[in-house]
Order: structure tokens, then C-alpha cells, then sequence
């Protein structure tokens, strides 16, 4: 398997990624007997819930500064000194303080992370990635999919990595009518070391649905959890949200925000487009723009 590669925006240069837990990855996913233990491994929620649990103890403080040293992490920023978080868990879903993620122009990346498009994907072939078997359909399950009409999608994913920001927030003034709805699956990691190997992973693992009404028509947001995140945690209230307000935070765990809308309703940064059209992630940051959107 090649090396995580993934575009710096700011400086447009190509980043090898630290990847956390970076050797039991390759053996679950590179290896004969990795794949085979799979059912045991992403089958259900048990093992995650068990390293929720220690993560969320006194006794997993140890492991802030490890995390805290890989590059990427950006501690400085975290609201309180790393010394001060009771658990790993706490720094893990830490607040930043004040002003580190301004908000810009246009529809903005809803979390820190390292993203991906797929434009004019067809609601009902399989998935836009390479070796996929689900249709962009079968993300929202057989309850959903008849909210979906068929047609073209533009889809944002957003891939958070243990060392990002991993709370999340809304990428413009919308609306929210309905409760999200969580659809049971797997636990797949969303590392694209996984990816390789799991392509339907955005369609089999579980996941937090809400549809949105924004300023160019309805979208989708789609919190994707993964291996090792013990709980996907909704903190917003109410149907209206500002752009930039918090939707909720993943415990620890890499993983991924999807934005789902009708191709051609937004118009996404042309270096986002190139990127993407080249294979490659951008990482970008919360609040940040990535599209201009039309009004509906």
C-alpha cells in the first residue's frame, strides 16, 4: 500500500500523512488474516465501546501528549493547556479557543479534515470511488432512499484523522425539520488504507443522516462513524442554524462528514475540483470556504 498523500491548501505543496495506529491498519486490511477477522473486528459496535470506555477514563490521560506530538495536531490551539483535560477523550473532543476557525465566504467545510469530491455522481449507480458496490442511494438506507430523487449529486467527504478539531458544525444558515436519523452498520476505519480495501464503507458503516435546507435548496449531512469511535454526539438544538454553529463531535476515532446536494447547486473551489479530479485530498479546516452556492 503507498503512502497517505494528501495536498496542504495553504501552501498547495503534497503531505505525507502521519497515520496514527498506522501498522495494525495494514495488517486488518492488507493481510489474509486482517480480512478474516473483519466480522469480529467491524461487525459491531463491542470493540469501539470498550476503547470508548478506557478513552474516557482518568487513566488514558497519558496518551494526550502522544497524540498532542503528531504533526498535525495543532494543541496550541485547544481551549485549555493539554495538562488540564481528565481524559483523552476530553482533549480528543476539545473546544478551540476563540477565533481559530473564522468563518468565510460561501457554504464552508462543516469540520477539519482532508477532503474529497465526487461531482455528478448518479444517485443510483455504485458509489463514485474505485472498486464500490453501493449506490449513493443505499448511504441513506431503504427508509431514506425514497426522500432521495434520482438524478446527479455533487458529494463532499470530509475524512477526519485522530489528530483534527473533531467537533463539527453547520456549513451555512439552514434549516433542520426533521431529527436526524442513525442507521445502523459497521465500524470500518476511514482511512483510505481502509478505503482501498472497503470502498462501500460511507454505505455499510453507521452513520447520523439529517437533511438540511440551505440558502440553494436542500443538502444532506451525513456523520459516517468508524473504528474506535465510541459514540457520534449530536449537540445542536432546535430547526435553525448560522453558519459556523456546532452540530455535534465525534469521540475518538477517525472519521468522515459527507455532504450530499443535487449536482450543480453549489460550485466548489476549483482547486478542491483539481485535487480531487487529480485523486488527491485537500486538507482543509472548519469554517473555511469550499463552494459558492446559488439561490434555489
Amino acid at each position: 500500500m503507498s503512502q497517505v498523500v494528501y495536498v496542504d491548501r495553504k501552501t498547495g505543496e503534497r503531505v505525507t500523512e502521519s497515520v496514527m495506529g498506522d501498522g495494525a491498519l495494514k495488517f486488518a486490511y492488507e493481510t489474509l488474516l486482517g480480512r478474516t477477522l473483519w466480522p469480529l473486528l467491524f461487525g459491531s459496535k463491542a470493540i469501539s465501546a470498550v476503547m470508548g470506555l478506557y478513552y474516557d477514563s482518568p487513566r488514558s490521560r497519558k496518551a494526550i501528549r502522544s497524540l498532542a506530538s503528531i504533526p498535525g495536531c495543532l494543541a496550541e490551539e485547544a481551549e485549555k493547556p493539554i495538562e488540564e483535560y481528565n481524559s483523552f477523550n476530553e482533549f480528543f473532543t476539545r473546544r478551540l479557543k476563540p477565533g481559530s476557525r473564522p468563518l468565510g465566504e460561501g457554504f464552508t467545510s462543516p469540520a477539519d479534515g482532508r477532503l474529497m469530491l465526487y461531482l455528478n455522481a448518479d444517485a443510483d449507480i455504485p458509489f463514485p470511488l474505485k472498486g464500490a458496490t453501493r449506490r449513493l442511494r443505499q448511504v441513506f438506507s431503504p427508509d431514506l432512499a425514497s426522500d432521495v430523487p434520482g438524478g446527479l449529486y455533487d458529494i463532499a467527504v470530509v475524512r477526519l484523522a485522530p489528530v483534527d478539531y473533531h467537533r463539527f458544525h453547520f456549513p451555512c444558515d439552514c434549516l433542520t425539520p426533521s431529527a436526524p436519523r442513525t442507521v445502523k452498520g459497521e465500524y470500518h476505519s476511514v482511512n483510505p488504507i481502509a478505503i482501498a480495501r472497503r470502498p462501500d464503507l460511507y454505505a455499510d458503516n453507521e452513520r447520523h443522516i439529517v437533511a438540511c435546507e440551505g440558502p440553494f435548496g436542500r443538502f444532506w449531512m451525513v456523520d459516517v462513524g468508524a473504528f474506535g469511535v465510541g459514540t457520534i454526539v449530536q449537540t445542536y438544538a432546535g430547526t435553525e442554524h448560522k453558519k459556523g454553529d456546532e452540530k455535534g463531535y465525534f469521540k475518538f476515532g477517525g472519521s468522515t462528514v459527507m455532504l450530499i446536494s443535487q449536482a450543480g447547486q453549489l460550485e466548489y473551489d476549483s482547486d478542491l475540483v483539481a485535487n480531487s479530479a487529480a485523486g488527491l485530498e485537500t486538507r482543509v479546516f472548519c469554517g473555511e470556504k469550499i463552494a459558492s452556492y446559488r439561490k434555489a
